[in-house]
């Protein structure tokens, strides 16, 4: 139950005058001590539902939010939930349904605001603004401006009143969202730069708040370095004074303790639900005199082995419940999203070979579609995806998004990297001797390729050798981005990029896109030659 009063916002509001906020004296009483508790989540990406391993989920979620709610009540104290955005895009259940169980769970949960995330416009302004409806809290976002207005998309800031204290919650989005979200769905809309609209937005809520929290879907990049990104939050912090907490998202990492930035605390808690983040303060004449900061797993599970080698997944900590009433609520769009699952997506006139017999031992036309799928959705100039991850043959004839998902099961995301020609070739040699029969075989498209003796002969990108001064981009999963099945580890470089869209639904709007298939268009036509 919320415990404070808001200060309405038009929904068009400018991001830079005050709108809907009354210009009231302190409230608290001086010298006392108050306390506020912070709760947030942040890129939630369709996970309404636990996974298969009982993990995460809004039904556990709802019982944890209820109990800390009940024990800081009990201790006087006063609780904001906040979502650091993308709520869109992850898994089919919620993909399908317009990502309706989750706004409608986040309802439910008592969330206070969101900022606005890049995939908040996977999908039409129709379906945005409806989800703007299922929520009944505000979702901000001070710099996305309606293009040739002074207006912004949503509102800037939110005021609430807590035990006294005026609170102002501002809400930024990374600039990134111009050149990586879908341009039929933004081209009416101007991201400015969070930095400069903040630099004149933040001594103005200073003026009419005790606290400023900006919540934020700009991703934090350890000491600002952000390489190919948009700055971050950490750049953020530095830049402009006088924001007492950033609750982030959008780099999807788990920031264990708060980064601690020219006087601000920054927090961000994964992905997924996996965390919920909690961050205890206490407040005294409108400053902030302590802290104490948690990420709380929910039901998350460590994968241990026993003396005999037999592995399990073990809690990390105490069972949480699922609340009864979410989860009624959550079962029927889990059963409509299930069902949802055959219908037909695209058709094909042949078959497209994912065997894993023949898919690790020698380029297939499923390996080049996939591959060329990441670099359409990425705009990179080669693709390369592990045979280990492709799972079955996708059959001739209709084309449905569970075919899909028995070929790319897995749920891994979509990455790439800006690499320079040396490093692109230092890549694609790893990548052309991962051994035949394994599953680290490389499928590639972009780049044709020949070894003798395992030692290359040729590799050109778009038919011509590769420059070693230029810039060129590759796409990969999150799983080989990680290192794994053996790949260069590439997620630590300064220029990579975690899409956040899921390999299934990329392959999904790829076929979409570009039905009827014809197999011949994806023939591997000597991307990858062994002599």
């Amino acid at each position: 139950m919320k415990r404070w009063t808001v200060a309405p916002l038009s929904l068009l509001a400018s991001s830079l005058i005050l709108v809907g906020c009354a210009s009231t004296g302190t409230q608290y009483v001086t010298d006392q001590e108050y306390r506020l508790t912070l709760l947030h989540t942040n890129d939630n990406h369709g996970r309404f539902w636990q996974n298969s391993r009982g993990e995460y989920g809004m039904s556990a979620r709802m019982t944890l939010v209820e109990r800390i709610r009940m024990e800081v009540e009990a201790q006087g104290g006063s609780v904001l939930m906040l979502s650091g955005g993308d709520i869109n895009t992850g898994v089919p259940e919620s993909d399908l349904l317009d990502a309706e169980p989750d706004f409608k769970g986040m309802t439910m949960l008592g969330y206070d605001a969101m900022a606005i995330g890049n995939h908040e416009f996977d999908n039409s302004r129709e379906v945005l603004m409806k989800q703007a409806e299922w929520a009944d809290f505000p979702f901000l976002s001070a710099n996305i401006y309606l293009k040739g207005t002074n207006k912004t998309l949503f509102p800037a800031y939110q005021m609430f009143e807590v035990q006294g204290n005026r609170i102002a919650v501002v809400g930024f989005t990374t600039e990134d969202t111009q050149k990586i979200g879908n341009p039929e769905f933004i081209s009416d809309l101007e991201f400015k730069t969070p930095i400069e609209v903040a630099e004149k937005l933040i001594p103005a809520l200073n003026k009419k708040a005790d606290l400023v929290i900006a919540v934020t879907h700009m991703g934090h990049y350890d000491d600002a370095s952000f390489g190919g990104n948009a700055p971050g939050d950490v750049s953020l912090a530095r830049a402009v004074s006088g924001i007492d907490v950033i609750v982030g998202g959008h780099s999807q990492v788990p920031l264990f303790k708060p980064d601690v930035q020219n006087n601000t605390l920054i927090l961000q808690a994964h992905e997924w639900g996996k965390y919920v983040g909690r961050l205890d303060l206490v407040i005294k004449n409108g400053d902030i005199t302590g802290y104490d900061y948690k990420l709380i797993p929910v039901n998350l599970k460590d994968r241990v082995k026993d003396d005999a080698g037999n592995s399990s997944y073990v809690l990390q900590e105490a069972e949480i419940a699922q609340d009864l009433g979410m989860l009624a609520m959550l079962s029927s769009y889990q059963k409509q999203g299930s069902a949802a699952l055959g219908t037909v997506i695209g058709q094909s006139d042949g078959l497209f070979v994912g065997d894993r017999n023949i898919v690790r031992n020698s380029a297939t036309n499923l390996g080049v579609l996939i591959a060329k799928a990441q670099m359409v959705k990425t705009k990179a100039d080669v693709g390369i995806m592990n045979s280990g991850g492709i799972r079955a043959d996708m059959e001739a004839g209709e084309i449905t998004y569970k075919d899909v998902l028995t070929v790319q099961p897995f749920a891994n995301i979509l990455t790439y990297v800006d690499f320079s020609g040396q490093e692109l070739t230092e890549y694609l040699t790893a990548a052309v001797n991962m051994a035949a029969g394994s599953g680290a075989f490389a499928q590639i498209s972009g780049a044709e390729i020949r070894t003798v003796a395992g030692k290359i002969t040729r590799m050109t990108v778009a038919g011509k050798a590769i420059d070693m001064n230029q810039s060129y981009r590759i796409a990969v999963n999150s799983f080989m981005a990680s290192g794994g099945d053996g790949y260069p580890k590439i997620s630590d470089h300064a220029n990579f990029v975690n899409t956040g869209f899921v390999d299934a639904d990329m392959l999904v709007e790829y076929i979409q896109n570009n039905s009827p298939l014809s197999v011949s268009d994806f023939e591997p036509d000597g991307s990858l030659e062994r002599m």
